[in-house]
């Protein structure tokens, strides 16, 4: 996979621009730099989907004894020959030592040649200077997950039914695929049916159940007290965990 280049300098838009140093090249330092954190969109979880463009914020922390200058434009790898390149970041220092140096990307499904095998672990590179002229070029600073977003449905019935009778729950565990730009079905995948007591605040796990062939999901339960069920999707490295929102049942 190969992203398709929509520079723009200030907002950061994605760009396959030569990399300051070449990708090829093993890490390198020069004098006391670090990188000490590397953290992509908050939480190093990305979830893009089918229509809405997704800015992603990669924010990298160095130290250096002068403390730190700059850093080049981030690059963002992964499966399938997946590349991105952010914009110039942007550095604030906490101590006299240490910054955080921040730039974003941003991808667009309807826009970008996304493939569904480039969903899954990727990495960052970087390269920091320091005021003394030191530096750090670093392959695989860090890495994060660049998944293909998840929806999950439920629906439980009769509504209301009788207590002791039975309740059949339905719904469907679904994924974007970036080639048809749609959803389609997730395969295959444990998904948990879960319930929470009318009055209660947590959910309970009632059982496991797999998605079929199409990602539907179904399955029966006794009806014994009012309450809302809902699916619940742990999640996997190409998509991310989803949970239904509860359907309340009224048990008479």
């Amino acid at each position: 996979m190969r992203i398709r280049a929509t520079v723009a300098a200030v907002s950061g838009a994605l760009a396959l621009s030569a990399l300051a140093v070449p990708a090829a090249q093993a890490d390198a330092s020069v004098g006391d730099t670090t990188i000490t954190k590397v953290v992509v969109d908050g939480d190093n979880m990305v979830s893009v989907g089918t229509s809405v463009a997704k800015s992603i914020k990669v924010s990298v922390t160095a130290r250096d004894d002068s403390g730190i200058k700059s850093a080049e434009e981030f690059s963002l790898f992964g499966p399938d020959y997946g590349f991105l390149t952010t914009g110039k970041p942007t550095c604030t220092a906490s101590s006299a030592t240490t910054s955080t140096c921040s730039a974003s990307v941003l991808v667009d499904p309807k826009v970008d040649y996304l493939t569904n095998a480039s969903a899954g672990i990727w990495y960052v590179d970087a390269l920091v200077d320091a005021k003394d002229d030191d530096f750090i070029w670093k392959e695989k600073a860090g890495s994060f997950k660049f998944q293909r977003a998840s929806k999950l449905t439920v629906n439980a019935s009769p509504e209301p039914v009788k207590k002791g009778r039975t309740i059949t729950v339905t719904g469907k565990l679904s994924r974007a695929n970036w080639e048809t730009l749609k959803y389609a079905g997730y395969t295959n995948q444990s998904v948990k049916l879960q319930f929470r007591k009318k009055g209660s605040s947590t959910y309970t796990t009632v059982k496991t159940i797999k998605s079929n062939s199409t990602g539907d999901l179904k399955t029966t339960v006794t009806a014994s007290t009012d309450g809302y069920f809902r699916y619940s999707f742990a999640g996997t490295t190409t998509t991310p965990a989803v949970n239904a929102t509860g359907d309340f049942v009224d048990v008479q």
